[in-house]
């Protein structure tokens, strides 16, 4: 396992797995993927409602907020987002450190922007993919938020290994 860690290998393999997982994840409806009965039933009485009902912005063109959407709307538009987030910070960071083995770079310039823009690329794939997927809504917003995600994943790896570097 550690030779695996030690060439990448590991790192890709889980790369991969995020791309299948993303791959079906956009290949379903928005009502397969729903998760408002699941939260209506663990959110029942609605915590912290009222701490929430502030927070209004704009997102793609539309209003987030409690009073727009409703309460377990706006809790999942959250998680969908965070989803979107999260897997891409996975794709990203997994890509960076399966690629440093194999550039055999003395910076970590080159892998992290490969990796970044790799994932960046995939995610606007992805996008184009639920496009073509009925009972979905592509958007560009979803690609700089998969983004950001994949480019802080590089962003801490960097960090990381500049930080160990110097001790």
């Amino acid at each position: 396992m550690k030779k695996q860690r030690k060439n990448g290998n590991f790192y890709l393999a889980i790369a991969c797995i995020m791309i299948v997982i993303l791959f079906i994840s956009s290949s379903m409806t928005y009502d397969q993927q729903s998760q408002v009965g699941l939260i209506e039933r663990l959110l029942s009485g609605q915590p912290l409602k009222q701490t929430f009902s502030g927070i209004s912005f704009h997102y793609a063109g539309s209003q987030v907020s409690i009073e727009s959407l409703g309460y377990v709307k706006f809790v999942e538009f959250f998680i969908r987002k965070g989803a979107h987030f999260t897997t891409y910070f996975i794709l990203g960071g997994s890509l960076f450190l399966g690629l440093m083995p194999k550039l055999k770079q003395k910076t970590y310039v080159l892998p992290g922007i490969f990796a970044w823009l790799s994932a960046t690329g995939y995610a606007a794939m992805d996008e184009f993919h639920q496009m073509i997927t009925g009972g979905r809504t592509p958007l560009f917003q979803d690609v700089m938020l998969d983004s950001i995600g994949a480019l802080t994943a590089c962003l801490l790896i960097i960090l990381y290994f500049s930080l160990r570097k110097k001790h």
